[in-house]
């Protein structure tokens, strides 16, 4: 096909349309520490692992002669393009984020970092804890800080009872355990 009906550049970057991440996901800057351990191995996994792993794949796939009909060596450009949107997001993340350690005192509270078991009005328990918005993970029972059974258990103590707004509704809730991890 001739190169005039098509919408092909000479600048391999070109086709990379999708915008950087933002430094920030809206939420909270604040991260747990294990949360900053984990985006920092992240990180380096990224950066001497998975990195070097698809440039020897897009160098080999390079080697085999024409690119522009190459699937292997286009795949290979595209995701080191993500593999490097991903560390540019990971390297503004770690700048910006604050680590909160678990308090020195007052630890029958509910503050960030903390886990919690809390009693609804049908009796059932949950346990969950309390982290910044990199660390969301509601499989391992990890909420937001900035989520509405966070915010109304902020500041609250074993016997506390509360009312948190769900999609369902609001329920009414009482704090049965606190507890924090050391760092």
């Amino acid at each position: 096909m001739n190169k005039a009906f098509t919408k092909e550049t000479d600048h391999e970057d070109d086709d990379d349309d999708v915008p950087d991440e933002p430094a920030r996901p809206k939420g909270t800057q604040h991260i747990t520490p294990e949360g900053f351990r984990a985006l920092q191995a992240e990180l380096k996994r990224l950066w001497t692992v998975e990195r070097p792993k698809i440039t020897d794949e897009v160098a080999t796939a390079a080697a085999q002669g024409d690119r522009s009909e190459n699937a292997e060596y286009i795949y290979g450009k595209k995701k080191l393009r993500e593999i490097d949107r991903k560390v540019r997001f990971l390297r503004k993340r770690l700048d910006i984020v604050t680590v909160v350690a678990p308090p020195k005192e007052q630890l029958e509270k509910i503050f960030f970092g903390a886990w919690f078991t809390i009693e609804d009005e049908d009796g059932k328990e949950l346990s969950y804890r309390i982290v910044g918005t990199d660390e969301l993970d509601l499989a391992a029972r990890k909420i937001s800080v900035a989520s509405p059974v966070a915010q109304a258990l902020l500041g609250k103590s074993v016997g506390d009872t509360t009312i948190v707004q769900r999609p369902r509704g609001a329920t009414e809730v009482t704090v049965v355990k606190v507890w924090y991890e050391s760092a």
